[in-house]
């Protein structure tokens, strides 16, 4: 079994296609496929030490939840992995915004999401640079950084694939991925 699980929350399906872009570049070093949060179970994503975890902003700011869109919620996940103790694991956050149409508050989310792994112990790894982007406000800046890769398919589509290997290079000595 692989080191390195990959798990995503999704509104719309971007979430899901930057997990299987990640899962493309490290084909054989990552779990088999890319799993829907609400699609495992806590057995599942605790048996990863190391884990890439992503989502989608929603609403004012938050975690995908509960809602007519199954796929979409992070919120009744946190409630399934209450019990799961991440200590001694090592996680990696990705999280979509729109900075055009959410300017105030730009893929906020993924703050929560980091708090959640926080909570459980784990060591996050992955922080990335504000700068390139335009937004007034986003919670999931922490001490001058984003807590994880933060990507924008809306209005800096272009940008996505270079980031995404930027991120991924800085990353990959820790999970012992190739560079």
């Amino acid at each position: 079994m692989s080191q390195i699980g990959v798990f995503f929350g999704t509104t719309s399906g971007s979430t899901r296609k930057v997990a299987k872009m990640i899962k493309k570049r490290f084909d054989d070093a990552v779990m088999a496929a890319p799993l829907n949060i609400n699609r495992t179970d806590a057995e599942v994503f605790a048996s990863y030490p190391l884990l890439l975890l992503g989502t989608s902003t929603v609403g004012e700011g938050q975690l995908p939840g509960a809602s007519a869109d199954s796929e979409a919620s992070w919120e009744e996940a946190m409630v399934k992995l209450a019990g799961v103790d991440l200590s001694g694991k090592t996680v990696a956050l990705f999280g979509l915004g729109d900075q055009s149409r959410y300017p105030e508050r730009f893929a906020s989310g993924l703050r929560d999401l980091y708090e959640f792994v926080i909570s459980k112990g784990a060591a996050v790894v992955g922080q990335w640079p504000t700068e390139g982007y335009e937004f007034e406000q986003s919670r999931a800046v922490v001490d001058g950084q984003f807590v994880g890769l933060v990507l924008d398919l809306s209005n800096q589509s272009q940008l996505t694939e270079a980031r995404l290997d930027a991120w991924l290079k800085q990353i990959a000595p820790v999970f012992g991925l190739p560079g």
